[in-house]
């Protein structure tokens, strides 16, 4: 990216920000989420404003099943939440610019904390599918970074710490909540993929021994320029599946979405409660 390329940039954001304050007023979102595949009910109960990612200059479609495309702007207990109902992926062909463009919206337009969630394999035996795992570190193997190219120093530095990309607070916080409401969880390390393809058993099996809980496709790089934006961030993997080579039953992207409609009733009460409580 360089000099033009980052004026261009600079516009492309300006027409953004300008386009989605034009449709919400006033409104000033403090939390941010990502709602994964199947997961995206929540945003329909706190509904106030939507608005169609193909709408929105600057925005792609999405054209996973699953992802309904669109931002949701809500208020749940007094605060004000802007949520993706369906993410980007690196495997559709967008660019790790495309894929991670919302969270820098989502940084201008003032959000402080951001929620990721995502659906994923589980890598650990003891983990089961209907978990739900709170990230507390990530291992990039998608092959790229989505901040190499010329550095925007008014969203972050050029070489960001990445220490503690996942908060160690609300790691706390979601854990307490997720005890009070009896919800079944776990923690652990993700590992991203470009995807499409599931992963072969001995990719699983070398995940697992390089320290890895749970596998996707998603969640790395929408962290990495998170933490790169100055953000808190609180991942949240759905456990929908064991990875290839864990069990015998071969992965197809419907259970995915079954699995996670059925434990979408314990997502949305952590995830209300949780809002509540930071």
């Amino acid at each position: 990216m360089d000099f033009l390329h980052l004026y261009q940039w600079g516009y492309k954001m300006e027409s953004t920000i300008r386009f989605i304050k034009e449709k919400i007023g006033d409104f000033v979102p403090e939390i941010g989420i990502i709602l994964g595949s199947g997961l995206g009910d929540f945003a329909d109960e706190y509904n106030l404003i939507s608005i169609s990612y193909s709408d929105i200059p600057g925005f792609e479609k999405s054209r996973v099943e699953g992802h309904k495309g669109q931002l949701v702007f809500g208020n749940v207990h007094s605060k004000n939440v802007i949520m993706m109902q369906g993410r980007y992926h690196f495997y559709e062909g967008y660019s790790m610019q495309t894929v991670t463009y919302p969270i820098k919206v989502m940084k201008k337009l003032g959000v402080k904390v951001l929620i990721i969630t995502n659906a994923a394999g589980a890598v650990t035996k003891n983990f089961t599918p209907g978990d739900l795992m709170f990230i507390t570190d990530h291992i990039n193997f998608m092959g790229t970074n989505p901040l190499i190219g010329l550095n925007d120093d008014g969203l972050g530095t050029r070489f960001p710490d990445m220490s503690e990309v996942y908060s160690k607070d609300l790691i706390v916080k979601a854990r307490v909540i997720a005890e009070k409401l009896n919800i079944s969880y776990q923690t652990g390390v993700y590992a991203a993929t470009t995807g499409p393809s599931y992963e072969t058993p001995a990719e699983i099996k070398m995940y697992s021994i390089l320290g890895a809980n749970a596998v996707g496709m998603s969640t790395v790089p929408e962290a990495i320029i998170a933490n790169y934006c100055g953000l808190k961030v609180l991942g949240i993997s759905c456990l929908t599946n064991y990875a290839a080579g864990v069990s015998d039953r071969p992965l197809n992207h419907n259970e995915v979405i079954e699995t996670a409609d059925k434990v979408k009733d314990n997502f949305k009460n952590l995830l209300t409660e949780f809002i509540k409580e930071v």
